[in-house]
Order: C-alpha cells, then structure tokens, then sequence
C-alpha cells in the first residue's frame, strides 16, 4: 500500500500566504505575532525556551541558548505566516498585554489540509489553563481560516500535562509513535510520542471542570 502523502510528496505543494497576520481573541487572551524587533517578545521566548520544563520535554534542533540566539530563532518566525508554512502566536493576557506563552499551528500541508500545533507556557502563568484556552482559539481559527481537516498534536510518552489539554481541546488519543521525537538534551536517543488529533467534523468539545493543567510546557513541535 502506498504511504498516504505519497502523491502529495510526488509534486510541490502550493502554499497559501497569510496576507495579514492574525490577531485572535478570547477565553481572555489575545494571540498576537511575535516581534523580534521588541525586547520584551526576546525576553519571553528565551525564558520560555531555556525553562527546566521546557527542555526536559523538548530539544528543539537548533538550541536557543542567549538573547541574541533567542532574537534570531524569533526573527525565523516573521516570514513563516507570509508564505503559509506555520503560523507562530504570542499568547498574551487580554487585559494586561502581559505576555504568557506560545501556540504553533506549524508544518501547515495545504494538500492534505494538515497541520501540527505546539504550545509552551511561561512559569509564571502556569496553573491557569493557559494552554487550553489558547489552544482552543488556535484550533478553531485553523480550521474556520485555513479550511485545515485535521490537527495533530504529539508530545513525549510520560507528559501527563499535554494529555489533559489535548483531552480538553477535543484532540483524540489516537496511538504511540516509537521513537518519534528525541530525548531531552541528546539528538542520538529517541522517545516514543503520544499522539493526539482532532478534525474539522468533530464536536465542539465542552468545557470540563476546571482541574487545572499542572505544568503544560510544550508539544514535541513548539
């Protein structure tokens, strides 16, 4: 049988810029586009980045490690939305524009109507469903925006945090994938991955007693 991307794969696929970036509000926040150009964005996404929690989840292929690594890996972003590949939301509090985390609707595949989100949340706005609530936004923007199918999410077997927010979301448990994602710190070792998804056809999920996230950090793609 042959893989099912075989024939998109076969033949280049088209991308569908996004003209204007999106700014997304709700369930109290506001997803606005990172700018590498402001201190503050910098600040937060090498924080977010070199948290303890992050790494021990995540090892991303080119390490932020400083602030001038952190601007570069931000300023990567800037272009992506324009030429429809991923799209990369600053979480922010809609009151006081303080910034508290990071959604990616990333490896957008506009054949398959296919993308893979990611998400990371700052210490300090941990326990407040932070992660939910932006990723509830995202999802609904992706597929009511970009006319996606499906949403895939994965993160590292062990991650008790990332199931209760794909569960909240309306993403299925839909297997493990052996060794899909690296082990924290190291590029040699592997891990199994959880996956998770939801389509466009699914149910709204509804809201569920508000049981916190414990420490949400970030999916394997962030």
């Amino acid at each position: 049988m042959a893989h099912i991307h075989e024939h998109a794969l076969s033949q280049p696929i088209p991308t569908q810029p996004i003209p204007e970036f999106p700014e997304l509000l709700g369930h109290g926040l506001r997803l606005r586009q990172w700018r590498a150009d402001s201190d503050t964005d910098v600040d937060a996404w090498l924080r977010g980045l070199t948290d303890p929690d992050f790494r021990r989840w995540n090892t991303p292929m080119k390490p932020v490690t400083d602030v001038d690594s952190a601007r570069d890996s931000l300023g990567t972003r800037s272009g992506t939305a324009a030429d429809g590949t991923r799209v990369s939301f600053c979480v922010t509090d809609i009151s006081t524009g303080a910034i508290l985390g990071h959604l990616g609707i990333n490896d957008i595949d506009p054949f398959m109507r296919l993308a893979r989100v990611g998400y990371w949340v700052l210490p300090e706005a941990r326990g407040k469903r932070v992660a939910t609530r932006a990723l509830a936004l995202g999802a609904r923007w992706a597929f009511d925006s970009l006319g996606l199918n499906r949403l895939e999410l994965g993160h590292a077997v062990g991650h008790d945090a990332s199931c209760r927010v794909a569960d909240h979301c309306g993403f299925r448990y839909e297997g493990t994938l052996r060794g899909a994602m690296f082990e924290a710190e190291r590029q040699d070792l592997f891990r199994d991955v959880h996956l998770h998804a939801r389509v466009a056809q699914d149910p709204e999920p509804k809201p569920k007693p508000d049981q916190g996230e414990g420490r949400p950090t970030a999916t394997a793609t962030p």
